[in-house]
């Protein structure tokens, strides 16, 4: 599969968002509405081993507090060890949705995070900036 040239440098990571969000609409394409987020999720990761893209699905990220580890929280999938993604099913995201996001950006130390929510109209997604900027649609 070809790959898009994006000429506006200040867009982080546009290729594999690309991939990313194409993986996401491939995905539901092929499924359908009012699947389940672990439904999701495979066809996602098919659509990514399609473009070639490199995950790894349900990655641990330790909470750490006063140097001993009190839990863990469990990434949907990490792509090219440079952006994390996370899946909803739903009609809208949340605001604990995006904090969600953010809270995995620090963890893994990550500058990227695509937040995707399938819902019974399709796809939408969000791109958020560990600096916590969020680009709609971006």
């Amino acid at each position: 599969m070809g790959r898009i040239e994006v000429k506006n440098s200040e867009i982080l990571f546009p290729e594999l968002s690309y991939d990313i969000v194409g993986a996401c609409f491939d995905a539901f394409n092929g499924v359908g509405p009012e699947k389940s987020e672990r439904i999701y999720q495979k066809a996602v990761e098919i659509g990514l081993e399609k473009r070639k893209r490199k995950f790894q699905r349900q990655v641990h990220c330790p909470v750490i507090f006063e140097s001993k580890t009190i839990g863990y929280f469990f990434l949907d999938l990490l792509v090219d060890d440079s952006v994390v993604v996370e899946l909803k099913v739903g009609e809208r995201f949340r605001r604990k949705d995006y904090d969600q996001v953010k809270t995995y950006l620090k963890l893994t130390g990550k500058d990227l995070g695509i937040l995707v929510r399938f819902s019974d109209d399709g796809v939408t997604y969000s791109r958020i900036l560990k600096s916590n900027q969020t680009n709609p649609n971006s």
